[in-house]
C-alpha cells in the first residue's frame, strides 16, 4: 500500500512538472506569435517601399531611354528643309509701291476676263478707245477734289437732271462701308444733289427701287453687284448716265484693290457688260479712274 502511494505520488508530481513545463513552453511560444504577428505586417511595408521604389526607378529609366528619342526627333524636324509659304497679293502689294491706276490698267483686265469666253471679234468689240475715259487719280486728290477736276460743269448738270429712277453720276466701290465713308467725301463736291447708298447689306432691292423712282436721284454710289442687280430689275436706268467712276486705287486692311477681291472682280465684269460698255462706244458715258 505504501508502495503504490507513493508511486502515485511520484507519476502525479512528474505529471504536474511535464504539465508545468509545457505550460512554460506555450507561454514562451505565445509573445514569439505575437512578435511574429507584429513583424509580418512591418515586413510587407518594407516589400511594398521596396516595389514602389523599383517601379519609380523602372520609369525613371523608360523616360531617359525616351528623351533622347525625342531630342533625335526634333533634331531631325530641324535638320528639314522647311516648306516656303505662297506669297499672296498683300505680301506682293506690301513690297512694291502704290501706282496710280491707268486706262491700260481697266483695258487689260477687261481683255483678260473675257479671253476665255468670247470670241476673236467681239473681243475687239471691247475694246474701248481713249475718249472714253476720264483724267485718272494720281493720289492726289480728295474724291472732291477730283470730281471737280472731272465734272467742272456740276451745277448746272444736276439743275438739268431731272429723270427718275436715273443717276447722272455713279461711283463704284468693294464695299458698303466705303460706300459709306464715299458718301461722307461727297459733301463738297455735290452741292444740292441727292444721293443715294446703292448696296445690299440691310437694305433690300425693292426698298432701293421705290427711293429711285420716288424722287430725283444725281449721284449713286454702290457695290457692282448691287447696281448691277438694280439695272437687270430695271430699278436703275442708264438713260441719264453720264459718269462712272471707279474707286480703283482704294485698298483695304489687306492691301487689295475692288478688282483684286474675286466675287467683287466678278460683279464688277458684269455690270460692264449691262450696259456700261456700250454706253462708252456710244460716247455716252466716261469712265474715271479714281
Amino acid at each position: 500500500m505504501g508502495d503504490d502511494l507513493g508511486d502515485e505520488w511520484w507519476t502525479h508530481e512528474g505529471n504536474s512538472g511535464v504539465s508545468d513545463a509545457e505550460e512554460e513552453t506555450q507561454t514562451e511560444k505565445q509573445p514569439t506569435e505575437k512578435t511574429n504577428a507584429k513583424i509580418k505586417p512591418e515586413k510587407r511595408k518594407r516589400v511594398t517601399e521596396k516595389t514602389v521604389k523599383a517601379k519609380k526607378t523602372k520609369k525613371n529609366e523608360q523616360k531617359e531611354c525616351i528623351i533622347p528619342q525625342k531630342k533625335e526627333i526634333e533634331d531631325e524636324k530641324s535638320a528639314k528643309p522647311k516648306r516656303k509659304r505662297k506669297k499672296t497679293i498683300t505680301d506682293v502689294l506690301s513690297s512694291s509701291e502704290p501706282k496710280p491706276g491707268c486706262p491700260a490698267d481697266l483695258q487689260s483686265l477687261v481683255t483678260q476676263y473675257f479671253s476665255d469666253k468670247r470670241s476673236v471679234i467681239e473681243q475687239e468689240e471691247l475694246k474701248l478707245l481713249d475718249s472714253c475715259f476720264l483724267s485718272s487719280n494720281d493720289l492726289t486728290h480728295t474724291l472732291s477734289s477730283y470730281l471737280k477736276q472731272v465734272c467742272p460743269k456740276w451745277s448746272k448738270i444736276q439743275k438739268q437732271h431731272t429723270e427718275k429712277s436715273s443717276v447722272v453720276l455713279l461711283i463704284v466701290c468693294s464695299s458698303a462701308l466705303r460706300t459709306i465713308e464715299l458718301i461722307k467725301q461727297l459733301t463738297a463736291f455735290k452741292g444740292e444733289a441727292k444721293a443715294l447708298k446703292l448696296f445690299a447689306k440691310h437694305i433690300k432691292i425693292e426698298e432701293q427701287v421705290k427711293l429711285l423712282q420716288k424722287g430725283v436721284t444725281h449721284i449713286g454710289v454702290g457695290t457692282p453687284g448691287r447696281i448691277s442687280a438694280l439695272i437687270e430689275k430695271e430699278g436703275l436706268g442708264l438713260q441719264a448716265l453720264r459718269y462712272v467712276v471707279l474707286d480703283w486705287n482704294w485698298r483695304d486692311q489687306k492691301l487689295r484693290r475692288m478688282v483684286d477681291v474675286p466675287e467683287v472682280k466678278l460683279d464688277f465684269m458684269k455690270l460692264l457688260e449691262n450696259g456700261i460698255l456700250n454706253g462708252c462706244k456710244e460716247d455716252k458715258i466716261k469712265i474715271g479712274l479714281f
